[in-house]
């Protein structure tokens, strides 16, 4: 969380979000009204802080890492255009492929991708395309939501796409519960990313393109300077 994201929830009557998000943020919100709804009511959590500042509170609307990133950013400022002097302010935050990359090394030094692998808002017909490209293009790849429990395979079928054009020994690797208890992270081989029971939704997955390598054990894409 940046220092401006907890100044945002300080300064709000109301705090509303993702059950999950909202507990992880439950000791900055003491005097507050919290409002969560469970996954799949995105839409439903946004009219929830909508009638809110309608009523003239102040709403802290709460995502994980950026909400201008797969977040509700987009969908709040959707679900309140026939409200336009409602104020908008999106508070940026940590995206899991900045994150995320940190902890591996510094893989996203070059041109980077980031797909997610979640077709319930995008058809899987567009997510192979993009992975087709951006893996013919040499992208280094970083893949959101890679795997859950009804989309166990999604993250197979994505590496052998990427392998169609990329190395099965390329450099990878991936980071769970990035900057939350239980922070893991390993480096692998795309090889080693097919039919991986470690990898799960916590997970973001970093591909490596072709001058990506491992460097004392840092995941990292050379940028061209002459060392």
């Amino acid at each position: 969380m940046t220092p401006a994201a907890g100044a945002a929830i300080a300064e709000s009557d109301v705090v509303v979000g993702y059950t999950l998000y909202v507990e992880l943020v439950r000791d900055l919100c003491a005097g507050k009204l919290v409002e969560s709804t469970p996954m799949k009511k995105e839409t439903d959590r946004c009219r929830i802080a909508l009638e809110h500042a309608r009523k003239g509170r102040t709403v802290a609307f709460v995502c994980s890492g950026d909400a201008g990133v797969y977040g509700m950013a987009g969908v709040m400022c959707e679900v309140a255009e026939n409200d336009p002097d409602i104020e908008i302010i999106t508070v940026p935050g940590i995206t899991a492929a900045c994150s995320g990359a940190a902890v591996l090394g510094a893989p996203l030094i070059h041109d980077f991708a980031v797909i997610s692998l979640s077709d319930l808002l995008t058809p899987w017909e567009t997510i192979e395309k993009r992975l087709l490209l951006a893996a013919e293009a040499d992208f280094v790849i970083c893949l959101y939501n890679p795997k859950s429990m009804k989309r166990r395979d999604h993250l197979d079928r994505a590496v052998e796409y990427i392998a169609k054009s990329r190395s099965w020994e390329t450099p990878c690797g991936y980071v769970k519960n990035i900057g939350r208890e239980g922070e893991y992270s390993r480096l692998c081989t795309l090889r080693e990313l097919k039919d991986n029971e470690d990898i799960d939704m916590f997970t973001t997955v970093f591909v490596g393109n072709s001058s990506t390598r491992v460097i004392n054990g840092r995941l990292v894409t050379p940028r061209g300077y002459q060392i």
